[in-house]
């Protein structure tokens, strides 16, 4: 099998993304087996954390296009986007880098409508920084949906067999309770049966996190899980999806964890990000669903209080890297599925 092509975007200059990126394409020349990474960045950027990881800046390739890349283990091909950011500061909130980070996002995404990647990954970018810039997006997943026009999909926290999927991320607590409706409910539920399909696995069982303690206890505890939840779940029954619940978090978790589950419906951001960190830090990964390429990231943030320092592990970068590689070749038969399910 030919190795894709993947994208991957530099994140926040100023945080950790470029040592991590540094480390992962020098450090592991596995990588290189599965795979063709082109940086879309900054060189400048990348030379300085090349340097802060005790590598040669010169092993810093730049290329006009992914077409162009040397496809050398000793060798980093970055494709420039934008003016230099070499100058900005490790560890401090800048609307120059947020703004970079933004612009290394939108051209990997025209690199793929053009058929020039297979896939996307993405190093963390700050979410104040990229406001800074003048790009008001809550995060990654809304941008990459923007720019490649899609509505439905949703993040996905993945590590092993198990895939947590959220029906709402980077809001408000208020914000989240109110974007959870039935038909939120029911098109995330959709693509998780369309993922699950095009992986093999048409009847694989969803379990669905209910929203208030103890799934609403009978209303005891709110009404969402009885009025918005139960009802969507019994639609998407109707139409030969394997869902269960609202179920208890606190108990359909843990099962999940310990291998009752492998496809998990989360209401909120936290309710599936919190746990799944405590569990699997370095070892999981974060992939958006919904869109026509796979695009994966790591689970973790900027770290703006050690970036520079040459010290930030790189353990889900590669393993982003790894997991981009495995489901690109496949990835069009996932983009097909969720379309179909579209309605």
């Amino acid at each position: 099998m030919s190795r894709p092509t993947l994208a991957v975007t530099l994140g926040d200059v100023a945080g950790i993304g470029p040592e991590i990126t540094a480390k992962s394409l020098l450090h592991h020349p596995e990588v290189r087996e599965y795979s063709r990474p082109v940086v879309i960045g900054d060189a400048d950027a990348l030379r300085n954390a090349v340097a802060a990881v005790g590598g040669d800046p010169a092993s810093v390739n730049p290329v006009e296009s992914p077409a162009d890349a040397a496809d050398d283990p000793a060798v980093i091909d970055v494709v420039q986007t934008g003016p230099s950011l070499g100058h900005v500061p490790p560890g401090e909130l800048s609307a120059e880098a947020g703004d970079g980070a933004a612009r290394f996002v939108i051209a990997a995404v025209d690199l793929a409508k053009r058929g020039l990647v297979d896939g996307i990954v993405t190093p963390p970018l700050n979410k104040a920084a990229m406001h800074l810039g003048g790009h008001a997006w809550p995060g990654h997943t809304e941008l990459l949906a923007h720019e490649f026009g899609v509505r439905d999909y949703s993040l996905v926290l993945s590590a092993g067999e198990l895939s947590f999927f959220h029906l709402t991320t980077h809001v408000s607590l208020r914000n989240a309770i109110e974007g959870i409706t039935r038909e939120r409910t029911l098109e995330v539920l959709r693509l998780m049966s369309a993922f699950a399909r095009a992986q093999g696995s048409p009847d694989e069982p969803i379990g669905v996190a209910g929203l208030n303690p103890h799934a609403g206890e009978n209303r005891l505890f709110g009404d969402e899980d009885a009025d918005v939840l139960a009802p969507a779940i019994a639609l998407a029954r109707e139409e030969g999806i394997n869902a269960h619940g609202p179920l208890p978090a606190d108990a359909l978790i843990p099962a999940a964890v310990n291998g009752k589950w492998k496809l998990v419906a989360v209401c909120y951001h936290d309710q599936g990000h919190a746990p799944f960190k405590a569990v699997y830090g370095d070892d999981g990964v974060n992939i958006t669903a919904g869109l026509p390429v796979v695009r994966v990231s790591v689970d973790h943030g900027t770290a703006f209080d050690i970036a520079g320092r040459g010290i930030a592990r790189e353990a889900s970068l590669v393993l982003a890297l790894r997991r981009a590689a495995e489901l690109a070749p496949g990835w069009g038969h996932v983009w097909q599925a969720s379309r179909s399910d579209a309605r």
